[in-house]
């Protein structure tokens, strides 16, 4: 696949610590709702620099969205980001991702990790699919939740939010542990989408392997 250079179209914080990009879409230019690309910023001594990040649109739309968290305690791409706006330009390289939807089941995510489910549950929404479907989202705090207001409108009851730092109305101020899973999970032949950080993915996939859930129907980012 060729490397495109695009412009920033938007650029701007959605959280304290996750900026929204809108960028232009190369003709012919195409992706599976839960997969990503490698990015690099077109600047001198960034350019060599990739990084995944998942797409958050949707295929149909003539630009392309990133959510991307930033981190601002060290000098890396992110933190580049965290200071480019509109009018800047980033290199799009391939396009990868082994998360792809497969059919109803629960998804688990842990901070940015909701990332490639919004455009997998923004393109079920849009062809009236995403019944039985759930979303198991886990942040520390109010300020870490990325696009609340819409996954609650697509999802309703079947959003549940858990908050591991503060007791919030509205989340369970607790982790997801193997007792979090049980009382929350019916049936675990079911799919089960996983992205978080490593360790997360890890320890969830380690739990619903150990509870009866299969390798063949855990999907995640290997």
């Amino acid at each position: 696949m060729n490397n495109h250079i695009v412009k920033v179209l938007e650029a701007h914080f959605i959280t304290h610590d996750v900026k929204r990009f809108v960028v232009e879409k190369p003709e012919g230019f195409d992706f599976v709702p839960g997969q990503a690309t490698d990015l690099s910023i077109n600047l001198p001594m960034w350019r060599d620099q990739l990084r995944p990040f998942t797409f958050t649109s949707l295929p149909q739309q003539h630009d392309l969205e990133f959510m991307i968290k930033i981190y601002k305690d060290h000098d890396g791409v992110t933190h580049m980001l965290g200071q480019i706006n509109k009018g800047a330009e980033l290199i799009l390289h391939d396009v990868f991702g082994v998360i792809e939807y497969k059919g109803p089941g629960t998804f688990i995510a842990g901070g940015a990790g909701i990332t490639p489910f919004i455009s997998i549950f923004r393109n079920l929404n849009k062809h009236r699919h995403l019944a039985g479907n759930r979303l198991i989202y886990s942040n520390k705090t109010p300020e870490d939740v990325i696009m609340e207001e819409e996954l609650q409108k697509m999802l309703k009851h079947e959003f549940i939010k858990t908050f591991t730092r503060e007791h919030v109305l509205g989340y369970m101020p607790r982790r997801i542990d193997r007792n979090f899973l049980i009382e929350n999970i019916a049936d675990f032949g079911q799919n089960f989408y996983v992205c978080g950080p490593d360790e997360f993915v890890k320890n969830i996939n380690t739990l619903l392997l150990d509870l009866g859930a299969t390798s063949e129907t855990v999907i995640f980012e290997q």
